[in-house]
């Protein structure tokens, strides 16, 4: 498999800890992201009445989260420059050990095949803005359980974690730019492209 994984960047962590908000403010500073899978099949499967859902069939919703980040993955090598996913394909494995279903071979070596940039950003638990709604519905102690499942995870497939800091929007890109070896004038470099 083709290897884009320096400039392929994995936003992951619990759910209510910014990362969509980031995701945005990322494309809005005219990066190419890659939207959250989770969210994207809660809402197609809540307007079909569709039975992939976390809380009606785990299994299920994880094999559409797995086919939904190797699509979106395959898709990013379409897109120039770097590429901020929402969450990646070792985020399967880790909501599949999280709900304690048995893992499958075929997610485990999903995860160790669709390979991301060597540090991934991780969004710690942040209890003052999280928020339950119709999509998310876990408490703030199941996204911490997601939280340590997922820095699990993407440490034993060898991913160097980086963490974000508590910090508003602007703050936490410029420590993504920092990280990423970005300049934050990208809106007026993907014109020029």
């Amino acid at each position: 498999m083709q290897n884009d994984s320096d400039r392929f960047f994995v936003l992951t962590g619990g759910p209510g800890s910014g990362k969509t908000t980031l995701i945005e403010a990322l494309r809005s500073a005219g990066l190419a992201t890659s939207p959250e899978a989770g969210r994207g099949i809660i809402r197609e499967q809540l307007a079909i009445g569709g039975p992939a859902l976390p809380w009606r069939d785990p299994a299920l919703f994880a094999e559409l989260m797995l086919s939904w980040e190797m699509r979106s993955y395959h898709a990013a090598f379409e897109q120039n420059g770097p590429v901020f996913f929402d969450r990646g394909v070792p985020d399967t494995l880790g909501y599949i050990r999280l709900t304690g279903l048995p893992v499958p071979d075929h997610i485990r070596n999903a995860a160790e095949r669709f390979r991301y940039a060597s540090h991934v950003f991780i969004a710690p638990p942040w209890p003052e803005i999280f928020r339950q709604d119709s999509e998310r519905k876990q408490t703030l102690d199941e996204a911490e359980r997601t939280y340590h499942a997922l820095a699990e995870v993407y440490t034993e497939l060898g991913y160097e974690l980086v963490p974000l800091p508590l910090a508003p929007v602007e703050a936490r890109l410029r420590f993504i730019f920092a990280k990423a070896g970005l300049s934050l004038d990208v809106r007026s470099q993907k014109g020029r492209e």
